[in-house]
């Protein structure tokens, strides 16, 4: 049986190493962001995995690990941006950024408990290149929805598509065993 928690705790554990390096060497600059920015960014890194997929040539030497890595910091930046509103200036020091990070990881990782419960993993018989369509999926809602200037009339809100991708991306990389 597989040993979900302790393999979704190892790429967090990563993801939050290279977010915590990053807010050293950067600040949170990254809290002018608007949230179409920040949804523009991992549309951008989840085409990318898309083309690698796809693709059998590549010019730059990067692989699909650190492009779905950069989903997951940047989905949890898009919502700490949700929760705080964006700032005209960066305004968190590297406690406060990591301790709302470990904040929004916590609520994604209960939502994906919750969401294996009732499905029993069925993501472990799915492909990482299914994995990367239902994030690209899951963009283009958040887009049509922020073009909609956050109304929907039946639909789960952008934070749940956030969370989505985030548990997706983390679920590929357990699949690739990238952090095993």
């Amino acid at each position: 049986m597989h040993d979900t928690s302790k393999q979704y705790d190892a790429v967090v554990s990563r993801c939050r190493e290279l977010y915590t390096k990053k807010m050293q060497d950067y600040g949170s600059a990254w809290r002018i962001l608007r949230l179409p920015s920040l949804t523009d960014q991992i549309f951008i890194k989840a085409q990318r995995i898309r083309s690698l997929q796809e693709n059998t040539e590549r010019k730059v030497d990067e692989g699909e690990v650190s492009e779905f890595i950069g989903i997951i910091n940047y989905s949890v930046m898009a919502l700490i941006q949700m929760e705080k509103g964006v700032a005209k200036e960066p305004d968190l020091d590297v406690d406060e950024a990591v301790a709302l990070y470990d904040e929004m990881v916590s609520r994604t990782k209960k939502l994906m408990e919750d969401k294996n419960h009732d499905y029993g993993e069925a993501w472990r018989d799915m492909r990482v290149s299914s994995l990367t369509d239902l994030i690209l999926q899951k963009l283009l809602r958040v887009k049509q929805i922020e073009d909609n200037k956050g109304k929907t009339l039946v639909s789960e809100g952008i934070d749940a598509n956030y969370q989505d991708m985030i548990n997706y991306a983390i679920f590929a990389l357990i699949h690739m065993e990238a952090f095993e």
